[in-house]
Order: C-alpha cells, then structure tokens, then sequence
C-alpha cells in the first residue's frame, strides 16, 4: 500500500488496467461464462504484455 498522498505508486498498474478495459475489453464481446471471461482475459494479458508495443513507450510493451 502506497503512503497517504503519494498516488504514483500504483500508477503503472492503474495505467495498464486502463488500457486493458478500454481496449481490450471494449472491443470484444461479453463473455457468457466463467470459462470465456478467463479466456478473454489471459489473451487480453498475453497481447498487452507480449504483442502491444507503442512508439510512446519505446517500441516497449506496457
């Protein structure tokens, strides 16, 4: 847990779990069962840190 007043602990978690719902989440259907939300999220993890790469971040994943 981050001290009181020192927000920017978390900050690249919080970053990357925004950019997880926005777009990864947003783009794909809902899923139905409990079995397709795991699914969709291991290959939502895969492609942010695996295949996501941004010139913002130096060619880097997030």
């Amino acid at each position: 847990m981050s001290r009181p007043g020192t927000p920017y602990d978390n900050a690249p978690m919080e970053r990357w779990w925004n950019e997880f719902k926005l777009r990864w989440m947003e783009r794909h259907p809902m899923a139905k069962t409990y079995q397709e939300l795991v699914k969709l999220v291991e290959e939502g993890i895969q492609y942010f840190n695996h295949h996501n790469r941004s010139a913002q971040r130096n060619g880097l994943t997030p």
